[in-house]
C-alpha cells in the first residue's frame, strides 16, 4: 500500500531506526537540562504565537490552561526532534566507521554510558 503512494522505492533498515532511537535516547538523557531548556523556550515561544490568534483578553482568558497543556505537549514532542537528528548523524557516524552491525551495540553503550553520566550528574548536584 505505501508503495502504492509513491512512484519510487526506498528502503529503510530496521537497524539504522533502532541505531537512531539509542543514541537519540542517550543523548536525550546526557543532554537533559538542554532538553529541558529547549522544551521551556519552545513552550514560550508557543503560547506567545497563540496568542496573538485572539482578538479579545477574555476570550483568550477563558481557554488559558487548556491551550498551555496543548502547548506543552507540543513543545515535549517538538524538543525531541534536535536528539533524532544528532542521533541519526552519530549512528550514520558507527556505520560508516565500524560497519552495519554495530550501530545497535555502539547505540547500547551509549545510552548505559549517558544514564551513568546523568546519575553522576544527579548525585554531584545533590552533594
Amino acid at each position: 500500500m505505501l508503495f502504492e503512494l509513491f512512484p519510487f522505492t526506498f528502503s529503510i533498515r530496521v537497524t539504522s531506526i533502532a541505531g537512531w532511537s539509542l543514541w537519540s535516547l542517550g543523548l536525550y538523557i546526557a543532554l537533559l537540562p538542554v532538553a529541558d531548556w529547549l522544551m521551556l523556550q519552545l513552550v514560550r515561544w508557543f503560547n506567545f504565537a497563540e496568542r496573538s490568534l485572539y482578538q479579545s483578553q477574555k476570550e483568550f482568558d477563558e481557554t488559558r490552561t487548556v491551550r498551555e497543556s496543548v502547548n506543552a505537549l507540543y513543545a515535549s514532542v517538538a524538543s525531541i526532534t534536535p536528539f533524532l537528528i544528532l542521533g541519526a548523524i552519530c549512528n550514520y557516524g558507527v556505520e560508516v566507521h565500524w560497519g552495519n552491525h554495530w550501530a545497535i551495540s555502539a547505540g547500547l553503550l551509549a545510552c548505559g554510558i549517558c544514564v551513568l553520566f546523568e546519575l553522576g550528574r544527579r548525585r554531584g548536584q545533590l552533594s
